[in-house]
């Protein structure tokens, strides 16, 4: 970060994650148990494997000091043996156990070998072929001028390793410079920000390693033909100094202690110290460790024994590397796992609707004895899901790697890890984002919004609907009080997680949750109502995406319950019928009714947008059999709506399957029968978006009888439509559907088999009557708002406005 003296004064300590803070889980408050585990079996993310190079140290004390001037001058034989006797640095039988200059773990590259693939960065010799501008992206002229000139390029490293792995930094001084300008500027190219009197340089190629000194240490550096000067930033090798100390999921309100420290100091003594700074005087320190974390691409632990000495670890760090120095830190932390005695592990891809003792049963099958868990639920029967508990660590990891190996009809259980949060640890005003990504919508979209979301949040905040679907998500969140959700998908994935969340919000504290939308898939009708728009493009920065939720208003959405009861037929037609019902996607809420054998037969759905009868299901349907088919050429907006239009025209030249469907149902709205005129199909409309953003129900006008709707006034409309001509010439907003009625109780009696859709999901339903009433069932939405200006929260005065005069609210133009 470069900013003005003035300015870095008021820049905190440690981050506040800026803009996103409202919207934030602190890590802090993420609990993950201490396991070998890798993470996708805990947020079933892929991480892509990284080289791991071991952590190398300057072993002065069991080998000769090394001539790095007189290794150039040797040549190919020279770099040869050089390298033969590094490599013999880093086996394990170069360094005895009692050389605390070697430490029992590998690390990553540091953030200053991050330029390591840039030639400008390293230094093999002779430069590459073709490479000789990216040293330096100067002209010759104008690199010779400048050599003529006052300007000197030199070379720093910040370490011994450094120079073994060639990398470095060019910085850029008058020839004049002091000793102190040209150390600024060494510790600025490294981003050190420690006080600069405890570093200093040394010439690279002299004899032995020289300190510069001045008046002029610029021009006494020592050169060799071809090579620019290069220097050493070397840390100054003092008996005491300062450390800091970060707390590890203590209970405690500072972010770090600074503690002092000498070459005497053991790390029983930091413990100490450092929990009388964290005001934990009273505990026993024997309870603690402390751990030496390096936060590199990735992040490498190592608990300290109790006779380590934390300065010496500093030192010996800073002569390797002072910019790892920097971003070493030392943890103090419970020897207990704060994570707790309990890990949950989630469960999928087991066989639906099942007793909780056939889940039991099954599952203690699977693990055997000696694998058995402690305790098992919640159970999610719908699906086939299901959260077991274990007190031990590693009964619990060897259960997931059994699990994982099981199959069920061909299929492989799916196994996660769950983290646990600590609800008190979320900040007062923080309404944690939990964000689901379906990465099938939208074609490759979701994936690129997956990680990006993953790399602005905390990553344990953010989950993928392909892993378990949104119950893993909603468990681990099931504590906290008050947390906003973000979908990313389709209005089939937003359906899909509002069921969820109906199943499972009497077990959480927060039963109902404010849902935003981030739209991927083709239709969209919901996302377009809550002016999040038509559809994700790619060119949205997904910082701005959080942004609009952190600033979005929580609305109502009104949610209906579609109730089927087919007639009573021969057995074999009601389970074909049952069967083909049944299909559609797990968003709907499936509950068999008991009692009579009508009842038995009973389907309930939970409806969100809209319901349709006739030629718009038929349509329905026939793009869906096409795409399950065919699901890969599915992949784009456009070619999905090509292919609606395609099918749409073939209907118009045959003869129309819904035609005469006025003769074939009986509509009533409130208790009174409703005369239809002639249509092949009807959509009832909670929202007004259909189609694509197409509105059936058309501006509002003063001449009829009904009431302006919203999605909020307990009222559904109902609209018909005479064909597919009339169905095109609706989404292309040339006319607007025939207007049959308005009410909040709607029953629809079929005297044959006839396609019906719920929120775009559609089959063929046999004859019997369909209830659609509104359901308790309500969903707290966020709408985005437009511009930065301050939106209300309008959901009670919408509540008084709809009791007063329904017609009136101020914001019907909106919707």
């Amino acid at each position: 970060m470069t900013l003005h003296a003035y300015c870095y004064k008021n820049i905190p300590q440690e981050c506040t994650f800026g803009n996103l803070e409202p919207i934030y889980l602190p890590p802090h408050a993420v609990s993950i148990p201490r396991t070998e585990v890798p993470m996708e079996a805990i947020i079933g993310v892929e991480v892509r494997r990284k080289e791991v190079l071991a952590r190398e140290y300057s072993c002065h004390n069991i080998g000769e000091q090394f001539d790095f001037a007189e290794s150039e001058q040797n040549g190919a034989a020279g770099r040869l043996a050089e390298a033969l006797r590094r490599l013999s640095l880093v086996l394990p039988r170069s360094c005895h156990g009692n050389c605390h200059a070697s430490p029992p773990y590998v690390r990553a590259r540091s953030i200053s070998e991050e330029f390591g693939n840039d030639p400008r960065y390293r230094d093999n010799g002779e430069p590459p072929q073709g490479a000789a501008h990216s040293r330096d992206p100067r002209s010759p002229k104008e690199k010779e001028d400048k050599d003529r000139g006052d300007e000197e390029m030199i070379k720093v490293y910040d370490g011994n390793s450094s120079l073994r792995r060639r990398i470095f930094r060019v910085i850029s001084v008058p020839r004049q410079a002091t000793t102190e300008q040209v150390l600024t500027s060494a510790l600025r190219a490294f981003h050190i920000t420690k006080d600069p009197s405890n570093f200093y340089l040394t010439d690279l190629y002299a004899g032995e390693e020289t300190e510069l000194c001045d008046p002029t240490p610029v021009l006494n550096l020592n050169r060799k033909e071809g090579k620019r000067p290069a220097v050493f930033l070397r840390f100054k090798d003092n008996d005491s100094g300062e450390v800091r100390v970060y707390p590890g999921r203590l209970q405690v309100s500072e972010s770090f202690c600074i503690v002092p420290v000498t070459e005497a100091t053991t790390v029983t003594d930091l413990i100490n110290e450092a929990l009388e700074k964290f005001g934990l005087q009273n505990f026993n320190s024997d309870d603690f460790r402390c751990s030496e974390i390096l936060l590199d691409r990735g992040v490498t632990e190592r608990v300290l024994s109790w006779d380590e000495r934390p300065w010496d670890i500093v030192k010996k760090l800073g002569k390797d590397s002072i910019r790892q120095m920097e971003l070493m830190r030392f943890y103090l932390q419970l020897k207990q796992d704060p994570h707790g005695p309990n890990l949950a592990l989630f469960v999928g891809n087991l066989p639906q609707n099942l007793s909780e003792r056939s889940y039991e049963n099954m599952l203690t099958e699977f693990l055997g004895k000696e694998n058995r868990f402690t305790k098992i639920g919640p159970f999610y029967y719908e699906y086939g899901s299901v959260v077991i508990i274990y007190e031990d660590l590693d009964t619990a990891v060897r259960a997931l790697y059994t699990l994982r190996d099981v199959k069920y009809e061909d299929k492989h259980l799916l196994v996660m890890i769950l983290p646990s949060i600590e609800p008190s640890m979320v900040p007062t005003g923080v309404q944690p984002l939990l964000v689901f990504v379906n990465v099938k919508s939208g074609g490759c979209q979701g994936l690129q919004l997956i990680s990006s979301f993953r790399k602005l949040l905390n990553p344990y905040q953010v989950f993928d609907l392909d892993n378990g679907g949104p119950l893993p998500g909603l468990y681990v969140f099931r504590h906290i009080k008050d947390y906003k959700i973000l979908v990313c998908g389709g209005d089939g994935t937003i359906g899909w997680v509002l069921q969820c969340l109906d199943n499972v919000g009497q077990d959480s504290q927060c039963s109902s949750p404010a849902c935003a939308i981030v739209p991927l898939g083709t239709g969209n009708d919901l996302a377009r109502v809550l002016c999040w728009g038509s559809g994700y493009t790619g060119d949205e920065d997904p910082l701005n995406l959080l942004r609009d939720v952190i600033d979005a208003e929580e609305i109502i959405l009104d949610r209906w319950t579609v109730v089927f009861h087919p007639e009573e037929k021969e057995q074999t037609q009601v389970v074909c019928n049952a069967a083909a019902s049944q299909q559609i996607a797990s968003r709907h809420l499936h509950i068999t009714g008991s009692g009579t054998t009508s009842e038995d037969n009973t389907q309930i759905y939970v409806m969100n947008n809209y319901f349709g009868i006739g030629v718009d299901a038929d349509l329905c349907l026939d793009f869906h059999n096409a795409r399950e088919e065919n699901p890969n050429k599915f992949k784009s907006r456009l070619r999905n709506k090509g292919v609606y239009v395609t099918m749409g025209l073939r209907k118009m030249v045959r003869r129309a399957p819904c035609k005469d469907l006025h003769k074939e149902i009986r509509l009533e709205v409130d208790g009174k029968l409703v005369e239809l005129p002639q249509v092949e199909g009807i959509i009832i409309l909670n929202i007004l978006s259909w189609g694509s953003g197409a509105n059936p129900w058309g501006p509002d006008t003063k001449e009829d009888q009904f009431y302006t709707p919203n999605h909020w006034d307990g009222m559904l409309e109902v609209v018909g439509v005479t064909g597919v001509m009339h169905l095109g010439q609706i989404q292309s907003g040339l006319r607007t559907a025939m207007r049959i009625a308005q009410g909040g109780h709607i029953k629809i009696h079929l005297n044959s088999d006839i396609p019906v859709q719920v929120d775009g999901e559609p089959w063929v339903q046999s004859p019997g009557d369909i209830v659609v009433l509104k359901s308790a069932l309500k969903a707290t939405m966020l709408k985005k708002t437009k511009g930065k200006m301050k939106r209300r929260n309008t959901e009670s005065s919408m509540q008084l406005a709809l009791q007063a005069a329904p017609s009136s609210d101020p914001d019907e133009d909106t919707f």
